[in-house]
Formats: structure tokens, sequence, C-alpha cells
């Protein structure tokens, strides 16, 4: 296991798209204890980091360590095993599937029905909206409400690290504050998080560390409180 206070280590990480390179010799590390995000326009290669990170596209070159362990290249399952659990963007719910059947896909490999139903009492306790709802088609709920199903279906597998893909992406203001919250109180209970937004002004006022992302490559990295800061960053992404 890793001891210097890393969850998450990448080393020249590139991805390529046939002969298009959507990233290009990312590093960066994701702090024990932090929320990370990263930050940047449509089309700038946010998504295909996360993709990267948890197997569902294979690096060009590159590396990831994840608890000090290599996994570069790792299957997805294999991943999620491990701790590194994705909320894919767009929620990617099982729509005609119940909301109580899309939570229990998360714990997939956990073979205690005890186990199950413990962290699904824990899911309904954060999001207890989803408590009468839980017999309903997840395609019927609302965007924050299906949010609220794919975060809590990551939460049942118990990550390490929780990677988190646009969160708030179509979400009305008052319920963008409200997954804002949610990322926090999952970071405070022992969950490191790393988020990818176009929100930045929320990515930015939630997280500890930030990685400015352009074109697939990073521009810029630091505390979040010191970027949301910088003159440059707040002309590109906060419209100041």
């Amino acid at each position: 296991m890793n001891n210097d206070g890393n969850v998450l280590e990448v080393e020249d990480l590139s991805v390529m798209y046939g002969i298009v390179p959507a990233v290009s010799a990312a590093n960066f590390t994701v702090r024990r204890g932090s929320i990370s995000t990263i930050v940047g326009s449509n089309g700038a290669g946010k998504s295909t980091i996360m993709k990267a990170l948890t197997g569902l596209v294979a690096p060009s070159c590159g590396r990831v360590r994840f608890l000090g362990e290599d996994v570069t290249g790792m299957a997805p399952d294999a991943l999620v095993a491990r701790g590194l659990v994705l909320v894919p963007e767009g929620r990617r719910l099982f729509k005609a599937m119940t909301v109580g059947e899309n939570l229990e896909l998360g714990a997939y490999r956990e073979k205690s029905r005890h186990a199950i139903q413990e962290g699904m009492a824990g899911v309904l306790e954060r999001f207890p909206a989803l408590k009468s709802r839980l017999k309903s088609p997840a395609g019927s709920l609302s965007g924050g409400q299906q949010q609220m199903v794919a975060v809590g279906r990551a939460l049942m597998a118990r990550p390490r690290l929780l990677l988190l893909d646009e969160p708030t992406i179509g979400l009305a203001p008052a319920i963008v504050d409200t997954i804002a919250q949610i990322i926090q109180d999952i970071a405070a209970e022992g969950v490191d998080v790393m988020l990818v937004e176009q929100n930045a002004e929320m990515a930015l006022e939630i997280a500890t560390h930030a990685f400015i992302l352009e074109r697939g490559e990073i521009q810029l990295q630091g505390l979040a409180s010191e970027l949301a800061r910088s003159e440059a960053v707040r002309k590109a992404y906060l419209g100041i």
C-alpha cells in the first residue's frame, strides 16, 4: 500500500482515439483526504481521463497507480474490487429497472445479503428522498433524484476513491447546490473524491486541489482556492 499520502498517481497518461490525441502526457496526484477536480471546457479531455483511470479506454502510454499498485490497463471490475469506482457522465441508470434494483447492482460483488442491506440502509439515510421510490422505475425520477441513485449505486460498492464525471450537468441550480453538499459530506466521511466538471465555480469552491485541462493537456494545477483567484482561470472558466 502507498504510504506517501497519495491515493492516486498518474504519470504521463496519454489516450488516442485513432490518430487523434485526446489526452497528452497528463501528470497529477490525488491526495488522501482530499476532493480533487479536473476543470476544463467541453471536449478538453476530462471524461477521457476518467475512462482511462477506470479501465473503460486503454491509454496509449503512461502509468496509473492506485493505493501504490500499478493498475494501468486493469479491467473495470478489478478496479471496482480495489475501491476505484466511477459515477459516469449521464448517470447511466437502467431506467426500466427499479431504484432499488439499480442500487443493488452497485453491490454486485458483495456475497453477504446482510452487507448489501447494510449498504442500502446507509444510502437511504444519505438520500431519504429515495426511500419512497425504491419500487419506482429509475427513469421516472427527476434528474436530481437520478443523480442520487447513480451516486448511491457507486457507494454500494464501498469506494476508496469515488470518481464523479460531470455530476451536475443538466441540473437546476438548487439541485447543483445539493449535489455539491453531498460530495462534501462523502469526503468528510473518509472517501476520497475526484470530479470532473464544466461548472468550474462549484468545483473550485468545494475542491481542495484542482487541475485545469485544455486540449488534452493539464495547463495549471494547485490548491483549488488559489486557482479560483487566478485571473486567467477566472476569465476562462468563471466568466469574470
